[in-house]
């Protein structure tokens, strides 16, 4: 029996020059670094975070989706990483500020405005 709670997959796709692509805005490099930091706090066997191609998102990226709920999350940058951990993975919050709403994200009456990552839904 699997003990992941949660598995995050990061964009890595890389479109053609002169296109906007989560590999080129350094989708490999968000992976890396959230998977540093899940490893620093002993959370690497809870919570995966893993490469994907294209996840049709590039246009909001650097991209990610966080399952089983379904949270797609865009415009990521490293500085969100320990909210990222603390309140979508850790504490199921939803960072409305983040939120892809045209890739399934749940809705906005689940969402929390700016300012509040911290409320629990």
């Amino acid at each position: 029996m699997s003990s992941l709670k949660k598995h995050i997959f990061i964009c890595e796709h890389q479109r053609p020059e002169g296109k906007k692509s989560c590999g080129r805005l350094n989708g490999a490099e968000l992976k890396k670094a959230l998977k540093r930091k899940l490893a620093a706090r002993g959370l690497h066997k809870t919570f995966r975070a893993n490469s994907a191609g294209c996840l049709d998102a590039c246009e909001h990226g650097p991209a990610m989706v966080i399952y089983p709920r379904g949270i797609w999350y865009g415009a990521v940058e490293p500085g969100d990483l320990d909210s990222i951990i603390e309140n979508s993975l850790i504490d199921d919050r939803i960072i409305e500020r983040l939120c892809i709403r045209e890739k399934r994200c749940p809705l906005t009456t689940e969402i929390h405005p700016p300012g509040s990552d911290s409320d629990k839904l």
